[in-house]
């Protein structure tokens, strides 16, 4: 693989370096204290007397009673905003999209770009990317892997352009612009916001003028911070000023109206409950597994703090002192997870630079032969999978030494195919040597010989390996010629031992059937017809194949037992006896472990035989002359001699038969 896949193999890095925290958590800590500590001065305003006393009960009442109503709703709305704080938190995408294929994946991708808020997609759509790279890479493995299996150069391959991963990137270019459009708007919607904010201020300071009731006047109260509540973000730069502000004229509004100890306990209790929790759930935070989300979670939480009023004067530093606490121990986790990252970063700068040191000696060594240049590829190439194998190096830094690396592998392919240019001569004759093996490989792809076949393939695919290249015209088409024979033989051997089992159990069955018909064999007047039913049984059963292995032995040995039984019962000649007997031990001596070695033993034992019984025969002949035939004594030992050769001659014609049994046996 040339260098030019490297750079898609890189780590992206923009998730963790760009990563900055959303709010200074220093800053954000005073800011709150600031809040806190501005509790409102109790003034002691007196209230006009009303005309009558019904009046003043009347109003009090009516204040108690909304101002109860008021904190159950404002208790029911932290709940609600607690539960869509965890159900964004805690959000996972329902939809596994790795166990989809690409144009499935494209498709969900425009869907969710054409239908849902775009504002809302970005995990979704960083998984739909994250799965289709993942697939698609894969797909570029396989086909530069085939690629250089079928003959061509590793650092000629260019992946094929997809048309999938062409409208991917038209999607993603239509999201971005479609993100950057709403972010545009965002700032729009925060500056009218502020002003919107604003505008509820003023309304908080003509409060303090009204002159209608006091229960007229809380309702007004609470639907001005109900508006607060529901106008969205504002400009970071204008929040702390805004704040400042708003607390304060809600300061002076209670101030104002002189809320009674008991409605005002109520208000602290409840603002004390809703602290109480965040100050448990910044807690739970540093346990979290992610520090990057707990420290994310807690720029919301600290939000939802400054929304909640005071509490009690006694409580209030302690409250503080534990939420800040919290906040403490999750930004130095926040602090020293970046710092280990940047340790591992400089580890990684390391490493790399030691690679780049290995390729840059490499691609300044002088090759000059074939095996030199093959060696010295794997290597570049191993030094490239260590590559991928380390994370990413510090941003500044990433840049630069991905290009030092790069450079002394283009270095090293680019003279590598200036070489194998020079080298035309070699080539050729590469090619020559490849045509040859190609010859080979067509000559025996018909083959049934199964096991040497495959040994001189396999042979012959060494020798391929081991030639250098070929002019790059001709490379595919004779590797595609090689191949082709080599695929031929092995395609025909696994169709044959596909179906094996299914004839080894045909087999059996045909070789029970002789066995049951040897057994049952009724024998007639005519001993010449049985000794050729028998013959034919016996060549039928040789006939037959192999059976299963774990039967061989057993239906093998069945058969010579019977098939002797019943020669033994014919009344034909021993030497025809023993032919038959012969032929069924062979059989068997087939079926064995090592059996050519056998076989071949039992021959040359035959020839030793044959041999010496021919020898025995002159040497008789030799003496029959040395007898008088007129004496009684000597035409007895002549009539003994002439038994003897011709007992030898029927011998040795049974010795003979049996060879050519064995010899017909290694032809078949």
């Amino acid at each position: 693989m040339e260098t030019k896949d490297l750079q898609n193999s890189e780590p992206v890095q923009n998730e963790q370096q760009n990563a900055s925290p959303v709010l200074n958590n220093a800053e954000a800590i005073d800011d709150l204290k600031d809040m806190e500590t501005a509790e409102p001065k109790a003034k002691s305003k007196k209230s006009k007397k009303k005309d009558s006393e019904t009046d003043k009960n009347h109003e009090i009442n009516l204040e108690e009673e909304i101002v109860l109503d008021e904190a159950e709703n404002f208790d029911n709305e932290v709940e609600e905003v607690s539960k869509l704080y965890l159900n964004d938190d805690q959000s996972k995408i329902d939809v596994d999209f790795n166990l989809l294929e690409r144009d499935v994946l494209v498709e969900e991708l425009r869907r969710f770009i054409e239908t849902q808020p775009i504002n809302q997609i970005r995990r979704e759509v960083e998984a739909i990317k994250a799965s289709f790279y993942k697939k698609q890479k894969a797909i570029n493995e396989i086909n530069r892997k085939q690629f250089i299996k079928d003959g061509g150069n590793i650092e000629d391959y260019i992946p094929v352009e997809d048309p999938l991963e062409t409208e991917l990137k038209e999607l993603f270019k239509k999201y971005r612009k479609y993100k950057a459009e709403y972010n545009r708007s965002l700032e729009n919607v925060k500056e009218t916001n502020l002003e919107r904010k604003y505008a509820v201020i003023e309304k908080l300071k003509d409060l303090i003028t009204n002159n209608e009731s006091i229960g007229d006047t809380f309702q007004v109260f609470r639907e001005l911070q109900l508006q607060w509540k529901e106008i969205g973000p504002v400009p970071q730069s204008h929040l702390k000023d805004l704040w400042n502000t708003y607390h304060h004229h809600v300061e002076k509004f209670y101030d104002f109206i002189n809320i009674n100890k008991e409605l005002r306990d109520l208000d602290l209790k409840k603002n004390l409950e809703i602290k109480t929790d965040l100050c448990e759930k910044a807690e739970k935070l540093i346990e979290h597994n992610s520090v990057v989300i707990a420290f994310k979670t807690l720029q919301k939480l600290h939000n939802q703090w400054r929304e909640i009023g005071p509490i009690s004067n006694e409580q209030r530093d302690a409250v503080w002192e534990r939420f800040k606490e919290a906040t403490r121990l999750i930004n130095k986790k926040h602090q020293d997870y970046f710092k280990n990252l940047k340790d591992d970063q400089k580890n990684n700068l390391e490493q790399k630079s030691a690679l780049c040191e290995k390729a840059e000696e490499i691609s300044n060594t002088k090759l000059d032969s074939h095996k030199d240049w093959t060696d010295k590829t794997q290597e570049i190439l191993d030094l490239q999978k260590a590559w991928r194998a380390i994370g990413f190096a510090p941003k500044k830094d990433n840049n630069r030494i991905y290009a030092r690396f790069r450079n002394a592998c283009d270095k090293f392919f680019t003279e590598k195919r200036e070489f194998y240019s020079q080298n035309k001569e070699l080539q050729d004759t590469n090619l020559e040597r490849k045509i040859e093996l190609c010859v080979q490989a067509e000559l025996i792809q018909e083959s049934t010989d199964w096991k040497q076949t495959t040994k001189d393939l396999i042979d012959l695919q060494k020798k391929w390996k081991e030639i250098g290249p070929v002019p790059r015209k001709q490379s595919d088409k004779v590797w595609k010629r090689f191949r082709a024979a080599c695929d031929h033989f092995f395609n025909r051997k696994s169709s044959y031992y596909s179906n094996i089992e299914e004839v080894y159990d045909n087999n059996l069955k045909l070789k029970l059937e002789i066995i049951e018909k040897v057994k049952n064999f009724e024998f007639s007047d005519n001993p010449r017809k049985n000794f050729e039913s028998l013959k034919k049984l016996q060549d039928d059963w040789s006939e037959i194949g192999f059976v299963p292995f774990k039967m061989k032995d057993k239906v093998q040995n069945e058969f010579r037992e019977l098939i002797n039984q019943q020669f033994d019962k014919l009344k034909i000649d021993d030497s025809e006896k023993k032919l038959l007997k012969f032929q069924s031990h062979l059989e068997n001596l087939q079926h064995k472990p090592k059996s050519s070695n056998k076989i071949r033993h039992e021959r040359e034992k035959f020839f030793t035989r044959i041999k010496k019984l021919e020898s025995n025969i002159t040497l008789w002949e030799n003496n029959l002359g040395f007898f008088n035939s007129d004496s009684a004594q000597a035409k007895e030992m002549i009539n003994d001699y002439m038994n003897k050769i011709e007992e030898a001659k029927k011998e040795i014609k049974v010795m003979e038969d049996k060879i050519r049994l064995i010899d017909k046996s290694d032809n078949e």
